[in-house]
């Protein structure tokens, strides 16, 4: 990803409301002709949005036996019946509510772990940032996918909260040496050193001068981890260590192999969910591809 780090003026005021404007009107422009930032936004905004309403128009569960067994789609039921009678649409628009809520929480807590890591250890330097490198490093050698199986496994709850918990306290640490190498580079910059000698505090002076020009990439880096957390989840959820009270996507693959719907022909068990995910994941990357070229000039369009 690219680096897009604009500083204001060097006398330690802030740019002028003209030139921000500018940059702002200039950064729509292009946004607006890219169009792999228009199908990517397009395709998780309408899959949010089922996600969030379907669920308000299916008057049962989605684990609830409300018809014939395996049925293939009709008007009835628009993606068929599992083998129990199970409504396949019904567990579909519940699933992505739970495949977001995983990207968000998962995603968000190793956003704000990464990050806040990251901008300490490369503003702070010297011994800080060594521990804080030292922490990062042993967590990044981890086998993250073991950890989180052998938690998950011996935890009497199996909840999207607990699950996401977890994904975002192992998924950090790239995020952290990533922003840690923008923030040692900002650090050292005149209107940085201009507000540390006014005295400001630490937190104040990374969240006014230092984040706001790192903006862009932690845009791209939370579309990063919240992509990273949705297949995470789903792989857990595959090898059985998904919520016991829910249903998501990755259960729903988890059910029809368990039931042999590829065996059986039922094609609209496994493929919604399998479907879904890898639409979720690569609108994810499509987005994030887009917004690299709308922040760094050397990859626009004209």
């Amino acid at each position: 990803m690219s680096n897009v780090a604009g500083a204001p003026g060097s006398d330690g005021t802030t740019e002028p409301q003209p030139a921000v404007e500018r940059r702002t009107s200039e950064t729509l422009h292009f946004a607006k002709r890219n169009p792999k930032l228009l199908i990517g936004s397009g395709i998780v905004l309408i899959l949010l949005l089922l996600g969030l309403i379907g669920p308000l128009f299916v008057d049962h569960g989605p684990n609830v036996y409300i018809g014939p067994q395996s049925q293939p789609p009709s008007a009835e039921y628009w993606l068929g019946t599992t083998t129990f009678g199970q409504d396949i649409w019904a567990q579909f628009v519940y699933g992505l509510r739970s495949t977001f809520m995983v990207g968000f929480l998962g995603g968000g807590i190793a956003f704000v772990i990464g990050t806040a890591i990251g901008f300490i250890a490369g503003y702070k330097g010297g011994i800080v940032d060594e521990i804080l490198n030292m922490l990062t490093n042993v967590v990044l050698v981890l086998p993250a996918l073991v950890v989180l199986i052998v938690a998950v496994a011996y935890l009497d709850i199996k909840g999207v909260f607990v699950q996401s918990l977890f994904i975002g306290m192992t998924s950090w640490p790239w995020a952290a040496r990533a922003v840690r190498s923008q923030a040692l580079s900002l650090a050292t910059r005149d209107y940085v050193d201009l507000a540390r000698l006014s005295g400001r505090r630490t937190g104040k002076i990374i969240t006014t001068e230092i984040a706001p020009n790192m903006s862009s990439y932690l845009v791209m880096s939370f579309i990063l981890l919240f992509g990273g957390a949705v297949l995470i989840a789903a792989g857990l959820d595959f090898i059985g260590l998904g919520p016991t009270d829910g249903v998501s996507l990755g259960l729903m693959l988890q059910n029809s192999f368990t039931w042999s719907a590829l065996h059986l022909g039922m094609w609209w068990w496994f493929i919604p969910p399998g479907a879904g995910i890898t639409a979720i994941v690569g609108s994810m990357y499509i987005l994030n591809v887009g917004l690299d070229e709308i922040f760094n000039p050397k990859l626009r369009e004209l």
